[in-house]
């Protein structure tokens, strides 16, 4: 069922919804809701009977009653979540009993209860269903939720108890799990500025509020630009090269946007767009590389982010100067694996010369075959994917046109995905109706463990559309804990093209590896096996939270799983040995241009985080450019997979320094996948393994520590190289 997402006049909302809707001035209502969240909650104070989050869901494991939910229970409802948090948070820091991890640590993991519920069912529809009035709910709740924030960690009393139990921790007893939660509690006291002055925290709650207002606007400039950005065609003559499926797919975009008879090409997350492999119209390619490419930079008077990164890299690295670091990046990567910028940028820049050259030997093959085309033209960005793919079907002899029909939806998914994740760990998945959610493309499957017993909820909200941000992501409705006595509802979500009405959802094989990735993710917050919400499931340092997930899409390219899943849509055949051998070894084609792009990417977002707020610079692109050359990693063909004005990841995404991750963890997973095939592969003794030392541990110990545990020492750069194609 699709959840209702109109302001519905004739409730009878709280005074404080009441306020947002009837339009009172955001600086009026801001601070009317400071001093409102402020205060204590009357001992009677309660939500209305008919908030459906009043009380946890009565569906089974708490799943959300999206059936129930309105819009307009929202904002109320985080209102009164956040004045109960604090006055539990109040509770804790006046307590007149010496501190103990049970009436400290363990009290404050238990607080917030309803703030959490809320949120995990706002967070993940301003994310896959936003509107307007939801839209305008988050811009409103922003900068409240980050001084709800400040409230708790800039706390002084609350501080004192968490650092008189990490003075003596030594002395507590405590379990590993319960060390590393009072170490977690610890430093988000201190990284959020508890010991700084009364000064200095005002100057850092200012500096939270304006970032979260910013954040939140690129955010909601994203959705927009993506909308804006989309190209329009006029007749299918021009989408030469693509399929019959693929054009009709354009035609239904284009319908669904009031433009009967034409086509619409939408753009994706990233830089390039997957219609460029086979679009033959050169001068349309460029047209949809540069709608894209130029997203977000003010051309023909569209949206312009490039005052909004300048803002936040500013603030942020003020923000970063206030609480002692020399910049964002040294402050983001203190917790992180890598631990300092330096060590992040070295890993990048190592691979840059071997990657240019990988690149220029690419290059080279296909400024060949443009000539063997009988073209003239110099290789452009937009040509790179095209031409590529042409290589790629002489070397490899085959045709991504000729592949997809091996690769339905459904098949991938219950035949690929749910039976190796049962090959490997023993769970099943069942899918089920009787839920409401969200959206009518959203799935929902019952996951039950290898004893019959229901280990989780598992959400699948695949297909893209205008309401939902780009790229993928794992996401959860309610995390598990033992002390809260919660099990994992946990939803995955993509943007897979939508197939015209009645046609099978054939999709390419980026997307088959990305459905294996985001089950890594899923399957982290699933098989979560800790005590305390604050180490659970992928609550685990940002160059880590990736390994579990990059892990998994190994398996989609091995011959004894593709075999279980890789079936004509039509016939059921099997897909031939020959054309399945030639697939995989296309999968390694293109790496350095894949790598470049992504090197680019990340080490745009380490330079710009390593600026201080005196550094700042006046033009993004000249910032860009200078950047990437040099460190050697700027290519007229090659751009960053993100760039500035469009990486959400950078600026409303949390990996804020830290898109370097993905490599890093990768490293971990090129390492780990090759061990365990030398280890017999696809078992349940080896996937039995993997999840007591990696996937139930969260961030209950050291990452190093769970990853030697499973690998017996610690990784080496050979499996990504291999992996990448690199050696």
């Amino acid at each position: 069922m699709r959840l209702p997402l109109t302001l519905n006049d004739s409730q009878r909302l709280r005074k404080l919804a009441v306020v947002a809707v009837l339009g009172v001035t955001f600086a009026g209502f801001w601070s009317f809701l400071k001093t409102v969240v402020a205060a204590d909650v009357p001992e009677k104070a309660a939500l209305p009977a008919d908030n459906p989050f009043a009380a946890p869901s009565p569906l089974l494991l708490h799943a959300p009653a999206f059936d129930k939910i309105r819009v307009d229970h929202f904002l109320p409802t985080f209102m009164f979540g956040m004045k109960q948090q604090l006055a539990e948070m109040n509770v804790i820091a006046s307590n007149t009993e010496a501190a103990t991890f049970e009436n400290t640590i363990a009290a404050m993991e238990r607080s917030g209860a309803l703030l959490t519920r809320v949120d995990n069912v706002f967070s993940n529809l301003t994310s896959a269903e936003k509107n307007e009035p939801l839209q305008k709910i988050e811009t409103e709740l922003a900068p409240l939720k980050a001084a709800h924030s400040d409230n708790i960690l800039l706390n002084r009393k609350l501080f004192q108890r968490v650092e008189t139990l990490w003075q003596k921790k030594e002395s507590l007893a405590l379990t590993g799990e319960q060390a590393e939660v009072l170490k977690q509690r610890y430093e988000s006291f201190l990284r959020a500025g508890a010991r700084l002055s009364d000064r200095e925290q005002g100057r850092i709650r200012s500096l939270n509020e304006q970032l979260s207002k910013l954040e939140t606007k690129f955010e909601e400039n994203l959705l927009a630009i993506a909308k804006e950005r989309a190209v329009v065609i006029d007749t299918a003559k021009e989408l030469d090269g693509l399929s019959a499926d693929e054009i009709a797919a354009a035609a239904a975009a284009a319908k669904a946007r009031g433009l009967d008879g034409k086509y619409l090409i939408q753009i994706s997350n990233t830089t390039r767009v997957p219609v460029l492999t086979s679009l033959n119209n050169r001068a349309l390619r460029q047209r949809v590389w540069e709608a894209s490419a130029y997203r977000g930079l003010g051309r023909d008077g569209g949206i312009d982010n490039r005052g909004l990164v300048l803002e936040i890299a500013q603030l942020r690295a003020e923000r970063a100067k206030v609480l002692g670091y020399q910049n964002h990046a040294a402050y983001k990567l203190q917790n992180q694996m890598a631990k300092t910028p330096a060590a992040a940028r070295k890993m990048l820049t190592d691979l840059v010369p071997g990657v240019v050259e990988r690149v220029k030997q690419e290059a080279h093959a296909l400024e060949a075959m443009i000539k063997e085309c009988r073209e003239s033209h110099e290789l452009a960005p937009w040509d790179w994917e095209y031409y590529a793919e042409k290589v790629r079907k002489a070397r490899f002899d085959i045709d991504e046109a000729a592949v997809r029909p091996y690769f339905e939806l459904d098949s991938v998914l219950k035949n690929g995905v749910f039976l190796t994740m049962n090959k490997l760990y023993g769970i099943s998945f069942r899918e089920r109706k009787d839920l409401p959610v969200y959206h009518a493309d959203v799935r929902v499957f019952d996951v039950f463990d290898r004893d019959g017993s229901q280990l989780g909820l598992f959400y699948a909200d695949y297909f893209k559309r205008d309401t939902k941000r780009g790229g993928a992501w794992m996401s959860s409705f309610v995390d598990q804990s033992r002390l809260l006595h919660e099990k994992p509802v946990i939803v995955n979500c993509l943007n897979i093209p939508r197939p015209a009405a009645g046609e099978p959802a054939l999709i390419s094989f980026d997307n088959v590896t990305t459905l294996f990735h985001e089950m890594g993710h899923a399957l982290h917050g699933l098989f979560s096996d800790v005590t305390y919400p604050t180490v659970a499931g992928t609550a685990t340092p940002r160059d880590f939270v990736e390994f579990p997930s990059t892990f998994e899409e190994d398996w989609a390219i091995q011959p004894e799983i593709l075999a279980n899943y890789a079936r004509h849509y039509q016939t059921g055949e099997q897909i031939p040995k020959a054309l399945l051998d030639k697939a995989i070894s296309a999968k390694k084609f293109n790496k350095g241009f894949e790598t470049l792009e992504y090197l680019a990417a990340a080490l745009l977002d380490l330079e710009w985080h390593s600026l201080t707020s005196e550094q700042i610079p006046a033009h993004v692109e000249a910032f860009e450019e200078e950047s990437l050359r040099k460190v050697g990693a700027s290519h007229p063909a090659v751009p960053p997979r993100y760039r500035t004005a469009y990486f959400a990841h950078i600026w409303s995404g949390g990996y804020s320094s830290s898109y370097y991750a993905y490599l890093w963890s990768e490293t971990l997973a090129a390492d780990a996948f090759a061990h365990m095939l030398a280890q017999g592969g696809c078992t349940p003794e080896n996937g039995n393994l993997f999840r007591k030392e990696i996937l139930s541990r969260g961030s209950s110990r050291d990452p190093m520590v769970s990853y030697k545990a499973f690998r017996g020492i610690e990784p080496t750069v050979d499996a990504l190289l291999i992996r990448r194609g690199l050696k």
